[in-house]
């Protein structure tokens, strides 16, 4: 009697599913039978990302392929293979950073003007759908805010995100209020058995016991107190559902333009805090001062400012990321391997034309003998053979791959990647996360595209920047560089 009614409900199931697939199928066939054809459909192809290459899948050794015994080097090539992606064609500049920061500045300016102690203007914010439904609260980006020849509530708001500096008497931005909140949702940990809420599902051998006991997970959460400062948790407590996996973050979104000095010591670089975030002439300019847990806001903040103007369609595209370290190194060397730099073969760039194929610091104190004195415009030089711009030199680049120094036995061959978000209570050392490229700064050796990094997380330095990354979908074509290891 319970056997047939389960059978019952399952085909029943599959009846409606196969309804919901047939408006995409091709081919001819009912539910009363006939050959298995199999289902067709359509396929959303996307369109080439603004400013972004397409770099193919492929595999190559990765590591050094040969010992160096003058840096302590030990030849550790293993072969990897990586999926298809999309990778910015250069660094992300302090031009398109802006954006994002005028993006949280105008979001807080926003929500002050809906807020009754600014006068309530109800068309900053929507909470109703068009007939009238209440909805969750979001804000209205097709208001504009009254920049020119505002009332004295919306001067009020407006202003209320600016300073005037004690010193120098000039308004600006009030960087300590330009907080950037989001959520993330861990879909790795999710998907694992362990993490199963029925205990049937968790253990597939049958000669051992269901579990019993209810998974352990852990989750970061954030808020705000009372007094203006993000409080940042980690929350570890029994499974209870899909939202254990959503992750919160708050993150202070502005660089820190005092890395100028504090990684200098003894040293005039006040100009560069004054100016190379916030004047337009370095706009076209690596971005820098910016942590990894700031770059990954931006790249949050990235797709969703993608996705609102797709409407529907949003849904399917990739997330914009910071590149795995194995995405990185393939990009950078062009799937190559014999390829230490990013350009072919061993360059010697110890005399004077090495220079021209890098910024970085050919000799001890002579940072201008490759014409730049610090960093330079982006795309500055030529790109390899992918297409990329400064893979070596100008800014080392976040990754989004934790740093460990057993990583290379922790990792898979295929699409590898170690993933830690630390806790607030973990020691310091497991919040590394592997740095690539090298900088302005570094020496011939550091800027090599085989070596490995780190810095810790919330670190922000005068010469770390980052690109972003998005998984390619299906087989679109894009601006893909060919070579005999991609396809």
């Amino acid at each position: 009697m319970n056997k047939s009614i389960i059978i019952f409900l399952t085909a029943s199931a599959m009846t409606a599913t196969i309804a919901g697939v047939t408006s995409c199928a091709s081919g001819s066939y009912t539910s009363a039978g006939g050959e298995v054809t199999g289902v067709g459909g359509t396929s959303w192809t996307e369109p080439t990302p603004y400013g972004m290459v397409l770099v193919g899948r492929g595999s190559m050794e990765m590591g050094p392929q040969k010992a160096d015994s003058a840096w302590n080097l030990a030849a550790n090539a293993r072969g990897r293979s990586v999926d298809a992606f999309w990778m910015d064609e250069t660094e992300i500049t302090n031009s398109k950073y802006k954006q994002f920061v005028f993006w949280v500045r105008d979001s807080i300016i926003r929500e002050r003007l809906a807020d009754p102690a600014y006068g309530g203007n109800e068309d900053f914010k929507i909470e109703e759908d068009k007939d009238g439904n209440p909805i969750t609260p979001h804000l209205n980006w097709n208001k504009a805010i009254p920049w020119r020849n505002p009332n004295e509530d919306e001067q009020r708001a407006i202003e209320s995100v600016y300073r005037t500096n004690p010193i120098t008497g000039v308004r600006e931005l009030d960087a300590t209020q330009l907080n950037y909140r989001y959520e993330t949702y861990n879909h790795t940990e999710a998907a694992r058995r362990r993490n199963r809420l029925d205990p049937r599902r968790r253990e597939y051998n049958t000669d051992r016991p269901v579990p019993t006991d209810v998974p352990l997970i852990s989750k970061d959460t954030a808020y705000i107190n009372d007094d203006g400062e993000i409080v940042r948790q980690t929350i570890s407590r029994g499974l209870t559902g899909d939202y254990d996996f959503v992750n919160t973050y708050i993150v202070n979104v502005y660089p820190d333009t005092t890395a100028w000095i504090n990684d200098f010591d003894n040293a005039y670089n006040e100009p560069y805090v004054r100016m190379y975030f916030a004047h337009g002439g370095y706009n076209d300019y690596p971005v820098v001062g910016v942590s990894w847990e700031q770059a990954n806001a931006f790249a949050n903040w990235r797709t969703d400012f993608l996705r609102r103007s797709l409407g529907k369609e949003g849904v399917y595209i990739e997330p914009y990321r910071l590149p795995t370290e194995a995405e990185w190194e393939y990009a950078a060397r062009a799937g190559v391997n014999e390829n230490m730099y990013p350009w072919e073969g061993e360059l010697p760039l110890s005399e004077d034309k090495g220079c021209f194929y890098a910024n970085f610091k050919p000799a001890e104190g002579n940072y201008m003998r490759d014409g730049q004195l610090i960093t330079s415009r982006v795309g500055t030089y030529a790109p390899n053979d992918f297409g990329l711009y400064d893979m070596a030199g100008n800014v080392s680049e976040w990754t989004s791959t934790a740093y460990s120094e057993s990583i290379d036995r922790m990792t898979s061959d295929l699409n590898p990647e170690y993933r830690y978000d630390a806790a607030q209570e973990d020691p310091y050392r497991m919040k590394r996360k592997i740095v690539r490229g090298g900088s302005w700064k570094d020496v011939a050796h550091n800027i090599r595209s085989d070596i490995r990094m780190w810095e810790y997380q919330n670190e922000q330095r005068s010469y770390i920047g980052f690109r972003c990354v998005r998984t390619q979908i299906g087989f679109a074509k894009g601006n893909k560089q060919e070579n005999g290891r991609s396809r």
